[in-house]
């Protein structure tokens, strides 16, 4: 009879038997997973190296982001975050002049997106401020929301631009109401009324004394609201134009070759960028400074030489000294006498260089045996044009 003990103790042996039998199964399953390295003409010569095997518990990561390595008791901290956006200073406007000249823009949300744009473009020009007066839900045809005519002439009083930038249209695409009743939009008695609307904005504008720009509207995602802005557009030109004041087209910088409304397309510089919105009625920051592109031109032209970014005031603070120089001493000065016509070499002859002919030479030229025998003479024996044979000697015939 076996004891319990024999029992127990060869049972112990055939599970650490197993287990050591499951490590080796497991380590040569690994092994044989691994792809087979090619022997290359180093490994024949000094034998195969070993790939070098490092185990995922040396690299470790803090709090912050940062990567730890630990080497041979060692500590590298290499920083794998990218460089914040606080720790990059932006580059700083240049400050304005006291008499800078100022830019008002007035209309609804495209109008804000045109100040943005021009305020880019004139960050640098320390004689230009741009003035943004917009309300984004305003319009023509709702006047009881917001009366710009009537409210225009107090902006122009408050801020005393020099040029007067409108750009309005993209919410009045609804009915119109008048005295008569409400008009239905895209009728003709809807755009008759609206057109009297933009004249009478437009003179309100005129008559404040300041150049006045009517920008276009752009083209839009909404088709129905992009055939609505082209013609609203020509109402906006024929109006303007009749109180004498200055449209913009920015219509071509928002549509490809065939008219159609674009998302992305060229900025000021040529390359490609996002310029509108997710709605494709909005616009990003490169479609705001293209929206401006249009109408920077203008604004130039009406300021002139205050736009540019080196401009310069000379004033009290910045003038320099003048200084009080003693008169100079007149001692010593040598007068030099003028030049005489008729000697200008100054070497006290009577005659200038070339009045006397040099002496002829008795010998003919070719020219004068050319004029005088009607041929030139031989030329020289060995000559290449010299053709004339010797002469042959006679022979002596004989008699019979």
């Amino acid at each position: 009879m076996k004891s319990p003990r024999g029992t127990f103790a060869r049972l112990m042996t055939l599970g650490l038997a197993l287990t050591i039998g499951a490590a080796a199964f497991l380590t040569t399953s690994a092994e044989a997973q691994q792809p087979e390295r090619r022997r290359n003409l180093l490994d024949l010569l000094f034998g195969e190296r070993q790939p070098t095997y490092v185990p995922p518990q040396n690299v470790q990561r803090n709090r912050d982001g940062k990567v730890r390595k630990k080497n041979s008791g060692s500590v590298t901290t290499i920083n794998t975050r990218a460089p914040s956006a606080r720790a990059i200073a932006a580059p700083q406007p240049q400050p304005k002049v006291d008499n800078a000249k100022k830019v008002l823009v007035v209309g609804d949300f495209v109008a804000g997106a045109l100040g943005d744009g021009l305020k880019s473009a004139f960050e640098d020009s320390p004689g230009v401020v741009v003035e943004t007066r917009t309300n984004g839900s305003s319009g023509l045809v709702r006047d009881d929301f917001y009366d710009w005519p009537a409210q225009l002439p107090a902006l122009v009083t408050e801020i005393k631009p020099s040029v007067l930038i409108i750009q309005i249209g993209a919410n009045d695409r609804q009915q119109l109401v008048t005295p008569t009743g409400g008009l239905d939009f895209r009728t003709d008695p809807w755009f008759s009324a609206y057109g009297d609307r933009v004249v009478r904005l437009a003179t309100v504008a005129t008559e404040t004394g300041v150049p006045v720009i009517w920008v276009g509207l752009p083209a839009f995602r909404p088709q129905t609201m992009t055939a609505d802005a082209l013609r609203l557009n020509t109402i906006y030109r024929s109006s303007i134009e009749k109180v004498n004041g200055e449209f913009v087209d920015v219509w071509e910088g928002f549509v490809d070759q065939e008219g159609r409304f674009i998302v992305t397309g060229s900025d000021i510089n040529g390359q490609p960028v996002r310029l509108r919105g997710n709605d494709g009625i909005g616009f990003t920051p490169p479609g705001k400074r293209k929206l401006a592109f249009y109408v920077e031109k203008s604004v130039r032209r009406y300021l002139g030489d205050m736009t540019s970014p080196n401009l310069v005031r000379l004033d009290a603070s910045n003038l320099p000294e003048l200084l009080s120089l003693p008169p100079s001493e007149n001692k010593g000065i040598v007068t030099t006498p003028p030049i005489d016509l008729f000697d200008p070499e100054l070497d006290g002859a009577d005659e200038l260089l070339g009045g006397t002919l040099p002496p002829s030479s008795p010998f003919s030229t070719p020219r004068d045996q050319l004029v005088q025998n009607g041929r030139l003479p031989d030329p020289p024996v060995g000559r290449v044009d010299y053709v004339k044979r010797p002469a042959q000697p006679a022979t002596a015939t004989a008699t019979p």
